[in-house]
Order: structure tokens, then C-alpha cells, then sequence
């Protein structure tokens, strides 16, 4: 029996008015402009067979890294909190070493893809910051677009001894023109960011890149999907590879479950083991999860 995680979902509560970018103006996303959290997810979760979940940040702010911890304590299935932290400032130091006291609080994500400085993971950060980071046995989430990958390599490279993972694997420009530099950007960066050990790659965020005819079905969306997660899969391995349902983020592009049977026909030539890997266990290694509660 594969013991399921989700590597990469969402809780949040408009009325805390820290989530910039979901505005009541984007038409797009309108559909997930509400409150979505445990009462929700649970009957998602337990169809598929999930048993544990990792929350991530949805805001560039502390205050919602102390929301999804108060989250994580209420709901038991919560296994980690992915959270935020202004790792431009040394005064982040103090923030970090008061959250890592909280077993749930696994690390940090920048929402690198939102900010105008392209090689802000480069040349930013606080280098107390990334100290604290290691010596606490914290985590880094890499929220980036194929743009991003060169900044993140010199980053990655800096810093060899500090866990990374790649969210919904840089954001392929599914829907760009076959001669978009963003292709050849997204596989010559990926390709090269493998080589290095000590970093992951989710494998999330997917269906809401692809264009809506590709994804008709879940058959038509895994067929157009195989490519890419076939180059994921040669390049970081199962062992690097994580499941997430990037919930609710995903209902832009259909429901829980056609993403899990997405992925079943994604991962339907692969042994027990590998599967096992990719849909819970790497996510357990990465973020330090025990058998039970984190």
C-alpha cells in the first residue's frame, strides 16, 4: 500500500486580506475568490487515498505562515507548512529561528515568479538569512517560470548543502508557440538544474499551464502531459520527484480527481516502488516527515 502525499496544496481565508494577487477584479479567478481549507479538502484527500498534506504559502507575509501553523494544528492530516519570510532582510533571522520551533514549519517560499527582478534568488537574499535557513535544517521552495532557471542554478550552486525544491516543475509554457525561447529556456535550465543532488522538482501545477483542448479528458490531458513528466522522470529520478495537487489553485482547471487520474495514467508504466516514491515517499524524505505526524 502506497502511503499518499500531498506535496503542494492550499488553505486561505479572504477576510486576512494579504492575498495580493486572488483580487475580486481577476475575472479568471473568480472561481477561487472564497475561503478554502480542511472542511473541503478532506473528502478530496480521502477518495484519492491521501492521508497527509503539506501546506504552502499563498502570501507574501508572515502572518499567513502563523495562519497555515494554526491550520496545521486544528487539522491532523497537515504534515508541514511551507511558509514566508522576507529573506532579503537580516531581521528574517530572528523570524525563522521563531518558527522552526514549531515542528510543522518546514521552510520558505519567495514567490519568486511575482517579483520584477528576475534574478532576485541570485543576488538578494541576506546571507544570514541562508545561514539560518541551513542551520535550522529548513527547507526552500523555488516558485519559478522557465525565465527564472539561471538565477535559481546560481543559487542552487551556492548554496549545495541547502534542500531545494522546484514548484510545479517551472511552469512549462504549454501554451506558447512551438519557437518561444521560454522551451528551449525550460529544457536546457531543468536539464542542468538536475545534475544537482540536493534539489527536487514538484510535479504539480501542470494542468492549470495547459491550454483547456488539450486537457478535454483526463486520457487527452495525461497524453499531452507524458512528454514533459517523461523528461522530469529521466532527469531527477523518482527518488526526486514529488506529487502535489496544488489545490485549490488547480479547480481553475478541473477537479481533484481528474488530476488524480491524470497522474494514475501518468504513472501507470511505472513498479510499485517508483509510484510509491513519487507520491509520497520523496515528499516525506524532503520535508522530514515521520510516520506520523511531522
Amino acid at each position: 500500500m502506497i502511503e499518499r502525499i500531498d506535496g503542494h496544496c492550499h488553505y486561505w481565508a479572504l477576510r486576512r486580506g494579504d492575498y495580493g494577487w486572488l483580487t475580486p477584479d481577476a475575472a479568471h479567478l473568480q472561481p477561487i475568490y472564497r475561503d478554502f481549507g480542511a472542511a473541503e479538502m478532506r473528502p478530496l484527500a480521502e477518495a484519492a487515498g491521501i492521508v497527509r498534506r503539506v501546506l504552502v504559502q499563498a502570501a507574501p507575509t508572515e502572518a499567513e505562515t502563523l495562519f497555515l501553523l494554526d491550520q496545521g494544528h486544528s487539522d491532523s492530516a497537515v504534515a508541514g507548512v511551507v511558509g514566508w519570510v522576507d529573506l532579503s532582510s537580516p531581521e528574517s533571522v530572528q523570524s525563522l529561528e521563531l518558527l522552526a520551533k514549531n515542528p510543522l514549519f518546514k521552510g520558505v517560499r519567495p514567490m519568486l515568479q511575482d517579483l520584477d527582478d528576475i534574478d532576485w534568488i541570485a543576488t538578494r537574499p541576506d546571507a544570514g538569512a541562508i545561514a539560518a535557513l541551513k542551520r535550522l535544517g529548513l527547507r526552500f521552495d523555488a516558485l519559478v517560470m522557465p525565465q527564472h532557471l539561471q538565477a535559481l542554478r546560481r543559487f542552487v550552486e551556492k548554496h549545495p548543502d541547502l534542500p531545494v525544491v522546484i514548484d510545479h516543475a517551472a511552469k512549462p509554457a504549454f501554451a506558447a508557440p512551438a519557437d518561444d525561447p521560454r522551451h528551449a529556456m525550460w529544457k536546457f535550465g531543468m536539464a542542468e538544474l538536475s545534475g544537482h543532488p540536493h534539489l527536487c522538482c514538484k510535479l504539480s501545477g501542470l494542468l492549470t499551464e495547459l491550454p483547456a483542448d488539450r486537457r478535454a479528458t483526463p486520457k487527452a490531458a495525461a497524453q499531452a502531459l507524458r512528454p514533459t513528466v517523461d523528461s522530469l522522470l529521466t532527469w531527477f529520478g523518482p527518488d526526486r520527484l514529488i506529487w502535489g495537487s496544488d489545490w485549490p489553485v488547480l479547480t481553475l482547471a478541473a477537479p481533484f480527481a481528474f488530476w488524480d487520474e491524470v497522474t494514475a495514467r501518468l504513472l501507470d508504466h511505472f513498479g510499485q516502488s517508483q509510484r510509491a516514491a513519487i507520491l509520497g515517499g520523496t515528499a516525506a524524505r524532503f520535508y522530514g516527515i515521520d510516520g506520523g505526524r511531522a
